[in-house]
């Protein structure tokens, strides 16, 4: 006992003098914003406007967020993150917490004046109101003020100083609500590349450009995709997020799927080590950025998606539309799916340990709730969320849903609405308690607390108040530890001065750069004849960009245009405009698009609106499709539909052109030599045309430049395929939508199999560590 009590008395004489030795820098900050330093404490910054006053407790500073006079354990940054969030979520009323489960439709900065997301500003629009571009907008001071939303969604920013500055009239605005609680800012995947823009070493850029998902996974590098992830997470902190809606980690199984593009390809095992790394690098900060167990002031919070994985789509429709809302599995490959989640994203090496949020997808995952049997979307899946992903696998993070799953489906499948799958003939107030009911904590898209308020009453008839209260409580606190993680409440705001240097800098921009050229793949190199000499003459003809109709009924008028950025090119080679002048033809071309796999033309004529989605340019006529689909129906829209198959339907590629430019050249060519560079987010068939060509580069989104520097020599390939190519349509018909590696692949006139991790470089086909380790050889 007398040990323990001297033990004690020195600890406390340890404790006085260090904080006594506290050594505090107050630093007054543009727009009223002060930053004190403290060497044995937090930094702390807040706002003079927000009525925030600092505490001195044996000379540490703690923020006064509820402005009551003393420090509250959740305003003291020395305890815990859990300690904190669970004491605050104690002392919220349920209308704060209701507004800690909304998450925000898409917001830009500044807001546009008409259109998707449009906002005013003292009721005009922005110029005539006269507020400087970073302001807050009336609808986003009024879902911060009156719904208590504090989880914002951000889409365009007009500039990284313009988002800095908005964060901070922000940060600023909610420091002076209730509890103080900071906004969650978070953004969808931004650091795609701009293909026509230049890239020099000495330049920097808006943000650094690296490989979409697809080409990441195309260079087998987990290593590059962690170091992507640090580079981004400084970026976004530096532009005030501090959650990132990715990585999506579904398997790309189902190869007509249009959100292919954005996994990391169809291999369990690939996936699973990509999800990890990406994970990782944006959640763990470093060095003296690391406040404790990896997180600090370089942390983004990961929210993974699509809980249970939406890769699996029947025929490649997308669940954003009724047509597309099953996910299927008639390779009975449920578990595959798991494991990017569950032995990726949810068992990192560094210290944050796992992904702090999960989305489920929009799609019901047909007949896999073995325990009540219910088909209804993931996000109102009581087994999916609370037995499987709670209980068998332990995850203790949010769960948030994909955006607008609770609003009501348009009159039309092709209708970009709300997605309630499998409750549609529920309200609105239903869907919101059934999702709470099912174990998850967050709504995305939704700026209105009064569905969530209405669901904790549904709530408190069926089970009393008290237990209600204790389940909202459990979900502030998920929601509350993610936005302590990332020293929020310490400090929420920036220096502008700082994310300009910081964001798009020349060293990201150069890795950025780097990580394209290693994600193209060369799958054709006839009699060597890439790479190229510089200032060889080339013949590169335009490129056709069909009409297509986007996700809300806008319509594109057809057109041709470069196929590339003449300017950048003229420094490569020396341009030609016929092929009778070239010594080589180029021909650039996208992946073949045929659409949705729902026409209305087919409905309007009698038909179910049911079409194929092909891989190929040319007329297919899906002879092989299934007579019929394994999944079907929607009791509000074409409730008489109870087969979905296409099979005998035929469908031809919108850009078919492409072909036809293809097979043009190559007659006006002669036997000079062709080169097709092919951007894809999805397997093609290359059977109608790879013999006419003696080279074939493939990417996955990159700048010209990379493309160029590759054809030329400068870099050499070293890109792996994460997706099979298939022989021909009718393998994909009969591949299962669950299963990877499933399809006969293309086999080129040099005898080479286009199959998973194939690749080739200047000395031949690729057989290195990375193919030793993922290939399925």
């Amino acid at each position: 006992m007398k040990t323990n009590s001297l033990v004690l008395l020195l600890l406390s004489a340890f404790i006085f003098v260090s904080c006594e030795n506290n050594e505090v820098q107050v630093t007054e900050k543009e727009d009223g914003i002060v930053l004190i330093t403290q060497s044995k404490g937090a930094s702390l910054g807040y706002s003079k406007n927000s009525g925030v006053r600092i505490l001195d407790l044996d000379g540490l500073k703690f923020k006064d967020l509820d402005k009551n006079g003393h420090i509250d354990p959740f305003e003291d940054w020395r305890l815990s993150y859990e300690e904190r969030a669970i004491d605050l979520a104690s002392r919220l009323s349920v209308e704060q917490i209701a507004g800690l489960m909304l998450y925000s439709s898409h917001q830009s900065i500044p807001s546009a004046s008409g259109g998707f997301g449009a906002g005013t500003y003292n009721g005009k629009n922005l110029e005539e109101s006269g507020l400087p571009n970073y302001s807050l907008s009336d609808q986003q001071k009024k879902f911060l003020t009156e719904d208590n939303l504090r989880h914002v969604l951000l889409t365009r920013v007009e500039s990284p100083e313009i988002a800095a500055r908005w964060n901070n009239q922000a940060q600023a605005f909610v420091e002076g609500l209730g509890f103080g609680i900071p906004a969650n800012n978070s953004s969808d995947p931004r650091h795609g590349p701009v293909a026509s823009t230049e890239y020099n070493a000495g330049a920097g850029g808006t943000i650094s450009m690296w490989p979409e998902s697809l080409g990441l996974a195309a260079t087998f590098d987990p290593n590059l995709v962690e170091r992507f992830g640090e580079v981004a997470s400084i970026e976004y902190r530096a532009l005030g997020l501090t959650t990132a809606l990715s990585p999506q980690i579904d398997l790309g199984t189902e190869p007509r799927w249009n959100r292919l593009k954005g996994t990391f390809g169809e291999d369990p095992t690939l996936s699973t080590d990509m999800a990890r790394a990406y994970v990782d690098g944006f959640q763990t900060s470093k060095g003296s950025k690391e406040t404790s167990n990896g997180w600090g002031f370089h942390s983004v919070n990961a929210m993974v998606k699509h809980w249970p994985g939406g890769g699996p789509e029947e025929g490649g429709r997308d669940g954003h539309f009724s047509y597309g809302k099953f996910a299927v599995y008639p390779g009975d490959n449920f578990k595959d799916h798991l494991k990017p989640f569950t032995e990726g994203a949810f068992k990192l090496n560094g210290k944050t340990k796992s992904a702090t949020a999960v989305m489920p997808y929009y799609t019901i995952s047909y007949n896999q709730d073995v325990k009540n049997k219910l088909n209804t979307a993931n996000a109102y899946n009581e087994y999916l969320i609370t037995d499987l992903l709670r209980g068998e696998y332990g995850y203790d993070g949010v769960v948030c849903t994909d955006w607008g799953v609770t609003g009501n489906e348009g009159p039309n499948p092709e209708d970009f609405r709300g997605k309630p799958w499998g409750m549609e003939e529920k309200t609105v107030d239903e869907r919101h308690y059934q999702v709470i009911m099912a174990g998850a904590d967050q709504f995305g898209g939704n700026n209105d607390i009064k569905p969530v308020l209405a669901a904790f009453q549904l709530g408190v008839e069926e089970h009393g108040e008290e237990w209600m209260r204790a389940r909202f409580e459990k979900s502030a606190v998920r929601l509350l530890r993610n936005i302590f993680q990332a020293g929020l409440f310490e400090n929420p705001y920036l220096d502008p001065s700082e994310t300009m240097k910081t964001v798009g800098k020349p060293d990201f921009m150069d890795e950025g750069y780097q990580a394209q050229l290693k994600s193209i793949v060369m799958l054709k190199n006839k009699n060597s004849i890439l790479p190229l000499q510089e200032k060889t003459k080339v013949y590169i003809p335009q490129k056709y960009i069909p009409s297509t109709t986007n996700w809300w009924g806008i319509k594109s008028e057809e057109k041709w245009v470069d196929a590339i950025n003449q300017a950048i090119a003229t420094n490569y080679f020396e341009m030609v405009s016929t092929p009778e002048e070239a010594q080589v033809a180029l021909v650039f071309m996208s992946n073949p698009e045929s659409g949705t796999g729902y026409d209305p033309e087919d409905r309007e004529k009698g038909g179910t609106g049911y079409v194929p989605i092909s891989l190929q340019y040319g007329p297919y006529t899906a002879e092989h499709a299934r007579a019929q689909s394994i999944a079907a129906g929607d009791p509000v829209i074409a409730p008489e539909v109870t087969n979905r198959t296409y099979k005998g339907k035929s469908i031809t590629a919108a850009n078919f052109k492409e072909l036809e430019t293809l097979r043009d050249t190559k007659k006006e060519m002669g036997d000079k030599p062709v080169i097709s560079i092919i951007q894809t987010g999805n397997p093609l068939v290359f059977e109608e045309f790879e013999n006419q060509v003696d080279g074939i580069l493939l990417h996955f989104g990159v700048q010209d430049q990379a493309v160029l520097d590759i054809l030329t020599g400068k870099a050499e390939p070293s890109g792996l395929l994460p997706i099979q190519m298939p022989k021909d349509m009718e393998t994909v018909e009969l591949q299962h939508e669950d299963v990877p590696h499933d399809m006969e692949c293309h086999i080129d006139e040099l005898g080479n199999k286009y199959d998973f991790a194939f690749g080739l470089n200047w000395s031949g086909v690729i057989e290195d560590n990375r193919v030793r380790k993922y290939s399925k050889k």
